[in-house]
């Protein structure tokens, strides 16, 4: 790896947003970046596939902090991420992100990016009924434990850019995907006539990418990024134009969700009614034009879709 070039500590290197952003940056051998891949399986064939591209892979483990601090040797920048999902455990989550914080610290990392989410107790109170609280002090775990984790870095003194992040169009893959009632087909989101902020995962790299190309001014902000905002019936109108036959959609409620019995179905649920009951909120704090400014290549859902056509051909 030149010597001259800036490293970016990736975490999650073989993950979805991580991966973006190293895939992002590998396709500019020429640029002024490299990649070290941080990974709990360096021997994997997605670590070896980075490799292979031009990034060094290194082992490391959020609950190992030395492992993190040892990789985040001598990097100039380092994208920093948890993976709610791989435990569904809150507290969990917060000390792998004071882990890495203080990894960033002791290793003098000039510019990280934290990928974070939105408190939603800011807007939705724990004595609130619209929605449970669940693990005894959240509404949305999964989001507001990232959003309380800002706080870390800032006491840290990390030089940190807050990426807030969205809905993975990816979610649209798998069982959230149309499903054939009758003969239709029929998109079913807990979404009610909101408007849901979407965007594809390889974008969201894109966008971290032009966050450290942008430099200091970025240290300190909090971006809030998308794709595009759109309606359900918006989506179910895009899937219609590229199956070529009609695709309706049908608003799921919110308790549906919840008893659906899959893990973190009440997490998930009360995820899709923030979107929902704070459509203006969540989609206002999310200007497309500035995040195209990041990501001049940033996808629309038909884009998107068009480029997933083979995923959905069995329909």
């Amino acid at each position: 790896m030149a010597n001259d070039k800036r490293i970016i500590a990736v975490v999650g290197a073989t993950g979805a947003q991580g991966g973006g952003l190293a895939r992002a940056i590998l396709a500019e051998p020429e640029g002024e970046y490299a990649v070290r891949a941080l990974t709990r399986h360096p021997d994997s064939d997605a670590a070896r596939e980075l490799e292979d591209l031009g990034a060094e892979v290194v082992r490391a483990d959020l609950d190992d902090e030395s492992s993190v601090a040892g990789a985040f040797d001598g990097a100039f920048g380092a994208f920093l991420v948890t993976n709610y999902w791989d435990h569904g455990d809150p507290g969990r989550e917060r000390a792998q992100a004071g882990a890495m914080a203080r990894a960033a610290k002791v290793a003098g990392v000039r510019h990280a990016i934290w990928s974070t989410l939105d408190d939603t107790r800011d807007r939705v109170p724990l004595d609130d009924d619209r929605m449970p609280t669940l693990h005894e002090v959240y509404k949305v775990p999964h989001f507001d434990v990232k959003g309380e984790s800002d706080e870390l870095f800032t006491e840290a003194e990390v030089p940190t850019t807050f990426l807030r992040t969205t809905f993975y169009w990816e979610n649209l893959l798998g069982a959230m995907s149309p499903q054939r009632r009758d003969g239709d087909l029929v998109v079913s989101l807990p979404m009610g006539r909101s408007k849901l902020a979407g965007i594809a995962v390889d974008d969201i790299g894109r966008i971290a990418f032009g966050v450290f190309k942008g430099g200091e001014r970025h240290i300190g902000e909090t971006i809030a990024v998308a794709g595009e905002h759109l309606t359900g019936d918006e989506i179910a109108a895009a899937f219609s134009k590229l199956l070529g036959e009609k695709v309706v959609y049908e608003p799921m409620p919110f308790d549906a969700m919840r008893s659906a019995g899959f893990p973190g179905a009440d997490d998930m649920a009360n995820m899709f009614q923030y979107y929902t009951e704070f459509d203006d909120e969540f989609t206002g704090d999310r200007d497309l034009d500035s995040v195209r400014r990041l990501n001049p290549e940033l996808q629309t859902f038909e884009e998107w879709l068009a480029a997933h056509r083979e995923a959905f051909a069995g329909l």
